[in-house]
């Protein structure tokens, strides 16, 4: 029962071992610092609908207690207010449509924003209740070898120790050790924005709305002012500072902060508590590989964004949910191929890669650099939008990341239909009957390790279960899904956007739409789920695995003998070589 090594205990190494825990998988995660989090305010995250919905899926109380969803979104420019976005709670309240959509339509879902010091905190703690899931502070790691049974991980100190597992995957951060001793570059753009941060108690006229004010029109008030609230009247205010400007003084901060309030509130600076404040600088960066054989990268490890509204915690989480569910099955079926693993950095290194080409493209012509473009009639309202949508995780800056190129992606067949999710894209989150009757959101479902089969049948949600689950397609649909080469949840929907009555769709654990059918077609379901999963290993490299593993067994006690330190620097260097001849390849065929 080896567990999964995660160095690393931010919020993607700790949401990833309770990813992994959620589909009894154990875990070590091996955190360098002493287990506790310095609080600091003016450090927070904002999480799209769906990954806050992940972290409080997985135990993480202070998303409930110590977070904020915002209500609307306002862009202004200069003196004037450029756009206004009501946002759905997710409370079933419908909220009037921006302009342009209709007046009964809900807004986009509210993102959630809280402490990341917070965040942590409820991560930790719901890892230390989890049986699966042991926390070891104090532990740096200082050599990582691997082999074609597992990790060994070795943390430095007075007493040092050896930690083995299956694999190991690295969470720990821009500067992260794990990528550095796997010798994967981490090529990218340094300080493509540097911001001023406070946060601070006060009164605000928008009282639970975010702000972009773009321009403002009083003196040094700087190119962009973002303001976001957080419970108990907190605010993080962001200037947007010239890229090599001079260092900020607490009195040039204090400074920023008086105008800005003043010139928010009508020339008068409201009463306010200053709480914390910073400065940082956005790095865009994108690692070369995410995965070196039992060995993987995610977050910050793997990837830096968060320029023009990208959001990097967000997507470490995106991150944890795309490989949990994996790691978790190969752990559980060592037959699996090796096709499961490879598509963790085939899917989220694009998507990623694509959110840093766009910003990249984005940003000459939002600070000033846009040539023509930033002369042409509405050129400043077209960038408005462009950033809100950044920050609302929409638009090219900010969509739901889809995979329609993945390895999984099953082929097509005769029984395929388009609904209205694209393949590899998030399905919606509609309500569905669960197996004991209740009525759910198709989100509660997810996280699991299960494919989820869902049938489309008009007017199940006025039954109750027990009338319907026996009738029609079900028992059909039941014994297809009892068949398949993968664990599989089947549930009912009264409807689905652009599906229509009795289609089937496949929904990925993670919730990304595999494939729809019109209708019950057990051996195309049967060979989509077996896509999803990878398939397995053909019998020759299976027979030759199982051998392998009775060898190694039979052995292990003489190659522990005679494995002394110098078999031990052979092995690293040999895989140190095989990496950067990797490496090459790579950056190769990233060129062409």
């Amino acid at each position: 029962m080896e567990p999964v090594i995660i160095v690393g205990a931010g919020p993607v190494g700790l949401a990833l071992s309770l990813a992994l825990a959620a589909q009894d998988v154990p875990s070590v995660v091996l955190d360098e610092g002493p287990g506790t989090d310095e609080p600091r305010p003016a450090r927070t995250v904002v999480l799209r609908a769906d990954m806050a919905a992940l972290i409080e899926r997985l135990g993480c109380a202070t998303v409930r207690d110590e977070g904020m969803r915002w209500i609307g979104w306002r862009a202004m420019r200069r003196a004037r207010q450029t756009r206004h976005v009501p946002l759905d709670l997710g409370l079933g309240t419908v909220l009037a449509g921006e302009e342009g959509l209709p007046g009964d339509a809900a807004g986009p879902a509210a993102p959630l924003h809280i402490p990341q010091h917070a965040l942590t905190r409820g991560l930790r703690d719901a890892a230390a209740r989890h049986d699966l899931v042991t926390l070891v502070p104090g532990s740096r790691v200082d050599i990582i070898e691997q082999d074609e049974h597992g990790v060994s991980a070795h943390t430095r100190g007075p007493d040092g120790s050896w930690w083995r597992g299956t694999h190991l995957v690295g969470c720990d951060g821009a500067r992260s050790i794990v990528r550095k001793l796997l010798g994967v570059r981490f090529p990218g753009r340094t300080a493509v924005e540097r911001h001023a941060v406070a946060a601070l108690r006060t009164e605000l006229p928008w009282a639970g709305e975010a702000l972009l004010h773009r321009r403002p029109p009083w003196r040094d008030a700087g190119e962009e002012i973002a303001a976001r609230p957080l419970p108990d009247g907190v605010w993080r205010i962001d200037w947007l500072l010239p890229s090599r400007g001079e260092l900020v003084t607490p009195d040039a901060l204090v400074g920023r902060i008086r105008d800005t309030l003043a010139g928010w509130c009508e020339g008068t600076t409201p009463p306010y508590e200053l709480i914390d404040t910073g400065v940082y600088t956005v790095h865009h960066r994108l690692a070369r590989r995410w995965r070196v054989d039992r060995v993987l990268l995610a977050g910050d490890a793997a990837h830096l964004l968060g320029a023009v509204g990208t959001q990097g915690v967000d997507e470490g989480m995106r991150d944890v949910d795309n490989l949990a569910w994996k790691l978790a099955l190969v752990w559980h079926r060592p037959d699996t191929s090796e096709t499961l693993l490879d598509s963790y950095q085939s899917e989220r290194r694009a998507a990623v890669a694509s959110l840093l080409r766009a910003a990249d493209q984005a940003l000459p012509i939002l600070r000033g650099g846009g040539g023509l473009r930033g002369y042409l009639p509405g050129g400043g309202r077209g960038h408005d939008v462009l950033l809100t949508d950044g920050h609302l995780g929409r638009g090219p800056l900010g969509a739901l990341p889809a995979y329609p190129h993945s390895p999984l992606a099953p082929e097509p067949s005769e029984g395929r239909i388009p609904v209205g999710t694209p393949d590899g894209a998030p399905v919606d989150d509609v309500r569905v009957s669960a197996p004991d009757g209740t009525t759910v959101r198709l989100r509660d479902r997810l996280g699991r390790g299960r494919l989820i089969v869902l049938l489309v049948a008009p007017g199940t949600g006025v039954w109750d279960r027990r009338h319907w689950v026996s009738a029609g397609v079900m028992p059909q649909l039941a014994e297809a899904v009892e068949a398949l080469p993968a664990p599989a949840e089947l549930l009912v929907t009264d409807g689905y956007p652009g599906a229509p009555a009795h289609a089937v769709l496949l929904v990925r654990p993670d919730g990304h739409l595999a494939a729809a059918f019109s209708g019950v077609l057990p051996e195309e379901l049967h060979a989509a789920a077996d896509a999803v999963r990878g398939g397995v290993l053909d019998a020759e490299t299976a027979d030759d695995d199982a051998a392998d593993d009775e060898d190694h067994e039979s052995h292990a006690d003489a190659e522990a003998e005679a494995d002394d330190e110098a078999g031990h620097k052979g092995r690293r260097t040999k895989a140190r070589r095989k990496a950067r001849a990797k490496d090459r390849e790579d950056v190769a065929a990233d060129a062409t």
